[in-house]
């Protein structure tokens, strides 16, 4: 096992967790961006929760509590670590969060064509739930106009 460091992103993280997604995240979000991850940090200090080795990001869980629901995003590992307890241990962070606000069930985001982040949750114990689906609207777009 690695020394690592588990911890709550700052403002000053953004573009280091941008390079990191880049190259351990499946797939983008509309908020990949400094402003988004700095709205995200600002809004909400422990949502972002970060795994650190001799000081690199080697890990990130986006653990978002509205008051209402427990979600989780942004599951990821950097590759030459993947393995080591990194995702049981950012897990366990969002999960304690989760508890200690009242939290009743954590939902994931997980990308249909990623069949390795399909696996991971199922490791962890969770279940795809069939009867749900995903709708969403772009508001950016909207806002451009």
């Amino acid at each position: 096992m690695i020394d690592l460091q588990i911890r709550s992103a700052v403002p000053a993280d953004a573009e280091a967790v941008l390079a990191f997604w880049e190259e351990s995240a499946e797939g983008t979000s509309i908020s990949d961006d400094v402003n988004g991850v700095t709205r995200l940090v600002e809004r909400d200090p422990d949502a972002l929760i970060l795994a650190l080795a001799d000081g690199v990001i080697v890990g990130s869980v986006i653990a978002g509590w509205d008051g209402w629901r427990a979600s989780l995003y942004r599951l990821a590992v950097l590759p030459p670590y993947r393995r080591r307890g990194i995702s049981t241990a950012l897990l366990r962070a969002a999960e304690e969060r989760f508890l200690a606000l009242g939290g009743r069930r954590a939902d994931a985001m997980v990308l249909e064509a990623n069949g390795t982040g399909q696996a991971l949750w199922t490791a962890a114990g969770y279940e795809r739930e069939e009867r749900w689906r995903r709708w969403v609207k772009p508001l950016a777009d909207r806002a451009a106009k």
